[in-house]
């Protein structure tokens, strides 16, 4: 049995970073192997958004060392993934904009706006939050469709 990797074009890869999938987020500890943490995400003008909060070891390490590498593969039997490297930068300031990314976040992952809402409210209690803003440096793609 053989298996052969078909690379994605740019097409492909901005339609299957469009659809909800859980991202693994590697971020760099200070010492020892990278910090690995499952995250929703939004892909929008060639950026990848994703929110955390600040308490959170990824939020520190992305602090300490913007770098960062996350991989977004399909579900069985979608043998597809994209695998991204970049840097990310942080927006901690309450806006409208900050809202909207937050919450489109959240609602592609539900089925309704009332669940979406739900979960939202229930996240308040998780301390102060950020978005990340992930610029794109490298993007490998692999279809083993």
């Amino acid at each position: 049995m053989s298996n052969q990797c078909i690379d994605m074009g740019q097409a492909e890869i901005e339609k299957f970073l469009r659809e909800p999938r859980i991202a693994i987020v590697g971020t760099n500890r200070v010492n020892g192997p990278p910090q690995l943490t499952p995250v929703w995400y939004i892909y929008q003008d060639d950026k990848i958004y994703m929110t955390m909060f600040v308490k959170s070891v990824k939020y520190r390490n992305l602090c300490r060392d913007p770098r960062i590498g996350v991989c977004i593969a399909g579900d069985h039997p979608d043998a597809r993934a994209v695998m991204i490297y970049g840097t990310a930068e942080f927006v901690l300031e309450e806006s409208s904009w900050v809202e909207d990314i937050e919450w489109r976040i959240i609602r592609r992952y539900y089925d309704s706006d009332k669940a979406a809402r739900s979960y939202m409210d229930a996240s308040v209690d998780g301390g102060e939050g950020a978005v990340a803003v992930v610029t794109l440096e490298k993007v490998l793609a692999q279809n083993f469709n």
